[in-house]
């Protein structure tokens, strides 16, 4: 998916920029960004690989380079970026987080039009670029912005640094999250609330779906309302969601707790404790023991020293050793118990297949699941918050291929809680991952958990819903 941090102070601001950059490393793997301006010096930038470092080693020998009291930092899963760029609306600096599905026809309609570009490496396009190319063809900022909203089939939420403050401009569907903070002399943007409290920053608001805003160290001014129609990403509060965060004013430990003790409510089976799967499983593992009147006890650990990330390799197979290294069974709870494991969500399933292997081998008496999302039936055409290739690389799609010889046959049925598909689909994947039973969330529990309207809420990965679009967008349909 990815992250970013701005910030405009009426002092030098890097320090800021760096920790409050570093707060949103979990929503990324493979880039990180720094880029400030400054009247005397201009901009500044640097990118970095993440594949096999972490965002602080690689910048922090860096920062004494860097001098302003504004700039932008991103952590990226896409392309490297930021992008500087000098054009008829002056110099500036942009990051996005973004998913362009047709990038490649836009970047051909721009290339017959004898626009270059200057970033594609292996004839892979560079979609911040893509962005930025997409601003220039506007008179104004907003006018470029909207030009991006217009264009693009995905989503993407931008930060562009300009020598007159910092604009922030949130996905036209308010599908990822930007959040405005301040302190004294300072104001700030960022993907992720959390990164506001230890830099003494206090939340000030969210920015809504389509909104565009100019940041000021002692003032911003909102360039464009937000539109009224939203589609923010269910996902958030699922997985991607640092615990302490806020998305719309909404908790993401407190979402998962309220989901995970609905799940403890209902379930009727028989256990000896609940156990949440590290990091994104334990709020809901804690609120299925408070709903099921179960302990929670750590029977898996998360070894964090060497191992923060499960999907920081780019190969697939590294991807699910490092997975199964990251997690330490504790034998001494899980001899002889029936135990429930909660995570939030399975993808392709390999990852808790071999965690059950070694559960059962630990000495578990019974090994039970509890995912806090319904199953991924569709696959996410509007942020990137999982590497899958294809549909097919889902757990669900493959059984739904092998029971109806069409991975895509029926998949209304198979999404619908409860259906005869849907209980035949979930007992199939038990059975392939060696459970003793698996349920998952229901998806109206998930979304009455969250608190906001369904309407609202994206769930096309559970349900294969689309977003609507009110009046104030038709101009970019």
């Amino acid at each position: 998916m990815g992250g970013f941090f701005g910030c405009i102070a009426d002092k030098e601001c890097v320090n800021d920029l760096f920790y409050g950059t570093d707060y949103n490393s979990h929503l990324g793997t493979k880039r990180a960004g720094l880029v400030t301006f400054d009247p005397e010096r201009g901009f500044n930038r640097s990118i970095h690989s993440l594949e096999r470092d972490y965002f602080r080693s690689r910048f922090e020998d860096e920062l004494d380079s860097f001098h302003g009291n504004q700039g932008l930092g991103v952590i990226s899963d896409t392309d490297p970026q930021p992008i500087i760029v000098n054009s008829h609306l002056g110099r500036y600096a942009v990051v996005t987080v973004a998913k362009i599905n047709n990038q490649r026809e836009i970047a051909d309609e721009l290339l017959s039009q004898r626009m270059h570009f200057s970033e594609m490496s292996a004839n892979n396009i560079n979609q911040t670029e893509l962005v930025a190319l997409l601003i220039n063809m506007g008179n104004t900022f907003v006018e470029g912005i909207n030009n991006v909203y217009r264009r693009i089939d995905g989503s993407c939420s931008m930060l562009v640094l300009t020598e007159d403050g910092i604009i922030a401009a949130r996905d036209f569907l308010g599908r990822t999250p930007i959040v405005i903070g301040h302190k004294e002399g300072a104001y700030a943007v960022s993907s992720e609330t959390s990164s506001f409290p230890n830099l003494d920053y206090k939340t000030v608001r969210d920015i809504g779906p389509g909104e565009i805003v100019r940041l000021r160290h002692d003032s911003f001014e909102v360039l464009q309302p937000a539109f009224e129609c939203e589609q923010i990403c269910s996902f958030l509060w699922v997985y991607y969601g640092f615990p302490a965060s806020s998305y719309e004013g909404i908790n993401v430990e407190e979402v998962r707790e309220k989901n995970g003790r609905k799940l403890g409510e209902k379930d009727e089976t028989e256990v000896d404790c609940v156990c949440g799967v590290p990091d994104s499983g334990v709020g809901t593992a804690l609120g299925y023991a408070e709903g099921k009147g179960v302990p929670y006890e750590r029977a898996v650990l998360k070894y964090t020293p060497t191992w923060p990330r499960s999907f920081t390799p780019g190969n697939q197979s590294r991807r699910d050793l490092v997975a199964k290294m990251k997690l330490i069974p504790n034998g001494a709870l899980l001899k002889d118990r029936r135990v429930v494991f909660c995570d939030d969500s399975i993808v392709r399933g390999t990852q808790l297949r071999d965690n059950v292997r070694t559960f059962f081998e630990y000495g578990a008496k019974e090994v039970h699941c509890r995912i806090s999302c319904p199953p991924l039936v569709y696959g996410c055409p509007f942020i990137g918050f999982t590497a899958s290739k294809t549909d097919l690389e889902l757990i669900t799609r493959q059984i739904i291929r092998d029971f109806e010889g069409d991975d895509k046959k029926n998949l209304e049925k198979y999404s619908q809680t409860d259906s005869p598909e849907y209980r035949r689909m979930v007992n199939e994947i038990a059975r392939r991952l060696g459970l003793t039973t698996l349920k998952f969330a229901k998806l109206e529990d998930l979304v009455e958990s969250i608190g906001m309207p369904k309407c609202k809420v994206c769930t096309h990965c559970f349900d294969g819903t689309s977003y609507c679009h009110g009046p104030e967008t038709e101009k970019f349909f």
